[in-house]
């Protein structure tokens, strides 16, 4: 079933959820299926969270969003300019919402069909430190007690799957987390809770008690036959709840009910797409759910595959209620469909550590937020691969001011604790944390309007004027309510150096003597008021009786106004009307500025507090004044002449005080082993249809090939490790792959200037470099060729002038969204017809049954095939090699030596077809 849409010329399009990639969506296409999808890429149409839904902001500024209401896999296209395209096997309504004259009542109009975020806790909007793993229990308290020493706020630790014994969900490991409730009494002593992971996975293994439980409830996802799907994670062979039905979320969620009496405060859903460590990385979609009837009945996989993660964080989230009425559920969860935040908060998943990936985690987040899901965040500082100080430091500027705000890192990497990286790096993440923490009574209070009226809590900036379509792009800065933060996502340059697009209107900045190169700037529009706490360590320390401070920005009718939600910070009692919402206004009469309370809603009484007023005047100057809260404000505004005198002092103190800090200094490789850090450039082709990225210093390999007419990333890989490698021998990464290789022309070293062609050379020992001429063909720039040779350059006269034995390996690794989709096909030099399917594992194709010179892989989901052609007499072998979620095709020279006249060659080219 398809749907078409066209729209105005000179429309933006935004949402479709979890999206890596580009803020504004045109030129994008979309798969609704939720995948594992680690160390995803700025082209990956599938990520772990599903939201069949596209904003749309016309060129007049008013807007409307498309809702595609299916839970199968749904095709959203909107390659074609100011066109919206769904597509899926069966028939869907379609829900319209709007136009409506801003993109914020479209999202709220969404929120209000599809459920709004629940009210988080307070605890839970502090600064959350994460580890796959912290090891033991003892290293846990070492952890958090370090942020306490140090000064760095932090409100909650992680468990991650290492707690468990054998990694069995529901239990301990009885030598490295012994005593549970003991470890979790010592983090409450000191104001740290803790979140604990559990997976949809369980061990199939009698004796167990969950496995025991399941089985003699029947709560099991079955196969077409009947009988329990296995399929294999974290602990070996597993069994999977059916959370599709109600009565099995019920035992789930007392599993969950019983396992929170250890003194958990938070649960982590993970790999819950579901994820497993086959092929497919998911389960067949021919297995049976016995869903209720309200949700669609007894289905297979392929209807509710991208619901099941939302469904096992609600059971996970019920459990927590089961539990404890009085407190508010905390989940977070990886797989998510449209509608999740009722139940969850969500990450971004395993992002990487490189400049590229701090960059998409902006975009991601407001991405989410204009798809109803307004609790997110990424891993701060990366998940997969080492960062650099200058990295993590700036990640945590921005990762500091994102609704959910998490630094979590993958094992076998370095520490990514804020102190890791060096003292200028612990600086400025405690400054970045403390700003989180001082800016804390804002962020609650966004989020109880998200939770009233759906709004987004971080959105883009065109929101401060959806008419000004310059704003529509803009990735580096967003909005915070009034309040608009400006980062730097530039390796060399910090956000004050950046030239910042600022709305139209009075824009003031201001900062809480907290400037550093290396953090974001921050402004407050002119008419709004912003409550301000204490920095304070954690969410503990804080009560309703601490001063108060309000930063004021007038606007040109000098008056602004602002509004501020307390309530006890965890608990319903805020549903009753045990809450304070309080509206401050500020006014300018004949230069007396007074500031009052304008109205209160909710019963709970105005705590006795000094009230620090700050006006804010331009340049970071303002002028400030105490009084109590509640009562009436009133000070002097200064002259014009006084007003420019303060502003130009800022002005200059601010200067100062930037040039005279040190920023974090970076080096090109972090300590420790290898990562996936980009910290040198890129080589970038650009050219016709394609979009190539290279890195020249391991193994000259290609780790991203986008095709770009039909936005389709067929390679996506670690710096040191699979995309477009070649070896020169035929045992498995033989020299050549990790060798520095040297431009030798068509880029000057480390350039990233975007040309259609490069020549790179590295030495693989033995007087032999291995040579790889790389081209977009400016005859047929629809063509990407790449002509490898091994020579022989300086090879010793005692060898008669022949090398070792050498092979000449060209090694792609295909990234594949649809791996059941996904077939090799070609003719045979014997003139047979064959098809290899993941079913056939690894292939080895010789003599007759080798490629007569092409082999396609064929992609029947998207529509479009990779068609790589050679000529057959260069290539002796060809191997056709599946693994997870990705397939390896690789050609083979002969096995032989080669003298300065007999190099080995293999030319080959890549084409993108349709189907």
């Amino acid at each position: 079933s398809q749907l078409r849409q066209q729209l105005p010329s000179g429309t933006s399009f935004y949402g479709t959820g979890e999206a890596s990639g580009p803020l504004e969506r045109t030129g994008k296409r979309v798969f609704t299926w939720n995948t594992d999808a680690w160390g995803y890429g700025s082209g990956t149409t599938s990520l772990y969270q599903s939201h069949p839904w596209v904003l749309s902001i016309l060129p007049d500024g008013k807007s409307l969003g498309v809702l595609a209401d299916t839970t199968r896999r749904c095709e959203i296209d909107l390659r074609q300019e100011s066109t919206i395209k769904f597509a899926a096997l069966s028939a869907y309504p379609i829900i319209t919402f709007g136009p409506f004259d801003t993109p914020a009542q479209v999202v709220a109009s969404l929120s209000h069909a599809i459920g709004t975020v629940s009210m988080p806790s307070k605890w839970a909007l502090g600064y959350h430190q994460c580890r796959f793993s912290y090891k033991s229990s003892e290293r846990v308290l070492e952890v958090i007690r370090t942020f306490r020493e140090k000064g760095i706020p932090c409100d909650v630790v992680w468990m991650d799957i290492d707690y468990m014994d054998g990694f069995r969900c529901f239990t301990f490991d009885n030598n490295r987390f012994a005593d549970p409730k003991s470890m979790v009494d010592d983090l409450h002593s000191i104001g740290c809770k803790s979140i604990w992971m559990l997976d949809p996975g369980i061990k199939e293994e009698k004796g167990y008690f969950v496995y025991d439980g399941g089985s003699e409830n029947d709560v099991w996802i079955k196969k077409a036959d009947g009988s329990p799907f296995i399929g294999e994670v974290w602990p070996g062979d597993c069994v999977f709840p059916d959370f599709t039905s109600e009565r099995i979320r019920t035992w789930w969620a007392r599993l969950v009910r019983d396992f929170i009496s250890n003194g958990v405060d938070g649960i982590w859903n993970d790999m819950n797409e579901p994820a497993m460590t086959t092929t497919t990385k998911t389960m067949p979609e021919s297995n049976i759910h016995r869903g209720d009837a309200d949700i669609g009945g007894v289905q297979n996989h392929s209807y509710y595959h991208n619901v099941y993660g939302m469904l096992m964080a609600r059971s996970t989230y019920e459990g927590m209620v089961m539990y404890n009425t009085e407190k508010r559920p905390f989940v977070l969860t990886r797989a998510g469909f449209i509608g999740s935040q009722r139940y969850a908060a969500t990450w971004t998943g395993d992002n990487l550590s490189n400049w590229e990936h701090l960059h998409m985690s902006l975009s991601m987040v407001l991405q989410l937020g204009l798809s109803g899901q307004p609790l997110s965040g990424p891993d701060i500082g990366g998940f997969a691969g080492n960062a650099t100080p200058r990295l993590f430091g700036r990640w945590m500027g921005v990762g500091a001011l994102f609704p959910f705000s998490r630094g979590h890192s993958e094992a076998g990497t370095v520490d990514h604790e804020p102190w890791s990286f060096g003292e200028e790096c612990e600086e400025v993440c405690r400054l970045a944390l403390l700003r989180r923490y001082r800016l804390l009574p804002h962020i609650y209070t966004l989020f109880y309007v998200s939770h009233k009226k759906g709004t987004p809590v971080a959105a883009p900036l065109f929101f401060a004027d959806p008419q000004d379509t310059e704003l529509r792009k803009i990735e580096t800065t967003f909005l915070l309510g009034p309040l608009l933060v400006c980062a730097s996502t530039l390796p060399d340059k910090g956000a004050h150096e950046c030239a910042h697009k600022l709305p139209n209107g009075i824009w003031l900045p201001f900062d809480f003597g907290d400037s550093h190169p290396d953090l974001p700037v921050l402004y407050l529009r002119g008419g709004a008021i912003l409550p301000v706490g204490l920095p304070i360590q954690h969410v503990g320390e804080a009560s309703l009786g601490d001063d108060l401070s309000l930063l004021v920005a007038l606007d040109e009718n000098g008056k602004a106004e602002g509004v501020l939600f307390e309530d006890a910070g965890d608990g319903y009692g805020f549903t009753q009307g045990d809450y304070l919402l309080t509206y401050y206004v500020a006014e300018v009469h004949s230069s007396v500025v007074s500031v009052k309370v304008l109205k209160t809603e909710g019963s709970l009484k105005r705590p006795k507090r000094n009230l620090n007023i700050s006006i804010l005047l331009g340049g970071g100057a303002m002028i400030s004044s105490r009084g109590v809260d509640g009562e009436e404000v009133h000070f002097t505004m200064p002259s014009e002449f006084e007003v420019s005198s303060l502003v130009a002092t800022s002005e200059l103190d601010l200067k100062e005080r930037l040039e005279t800090i040190r920023p974090i200094p970076d080096m090109d490789e972090p300590s420790g082993q290898e990562g996936t850090e980009l910290s040198k450039t890129l080589i970038v082709l650009k050219s016709g249809d394609w979009f190539l990225k290279i890195v020249p210093w391991i193994g000259g390999r290609i780790i991203s090939m986008t095709h770009v007419p039909s936005d389709s990333q067929w390679l996506h890989s670690r710096i040191e490790i699979h995309g477009y490698e070649e070896y020169s021998g035929t045992e498995y990464r033989s020299a050549g792959c990790i060798e520095e290789y040297k431009i030798v022309r068509g880029h000057l070293e480390q350039s990233c200037v975007e040309e259609s062609k490069v020549c790179l050379e590295g030495d693989i020992g033995g007087g032999l470099v291995l040579q790889r001429h790389i081209s977009i063909l400016t005859d047929n720039p629809k063509i990407v060729q790449i002509d490898s040779s091994i020579e022989a350059r300086s090879v010793g006269p005692g060898s008669g002038g022949f090398s070792r034995l050498v092979c000449l390996r060209v090694r792609h690794t295909f990234t594949l969204l649809h791996p059941t989709e996904v077939v090799v096909a070609f003719t045979a030099i014997n003139g047979s017809k064959q098809e290899i399917s993941l079913d056939s594992g690894e292939v080895m194709l010789e003599g007759g049954l080798r490629p007569n010179g092409e082999w396609t892989l064929v992609d029947r989901c998207s529509g479009l095939s990779m068609v790589n052609r050679f000529d057959h007499r260069q290539v002796s072998k060809c191997l056709v090699h599946w693994g997870t979620s990705d397939l390896n095709m690789e050609l083979w020279s002969d096995e032989r030596p080669v003298s300065k006249d007999t190099p080995l060659r293999i030319c080959h080219q890549y084409e993108v077809t349709q189907t």
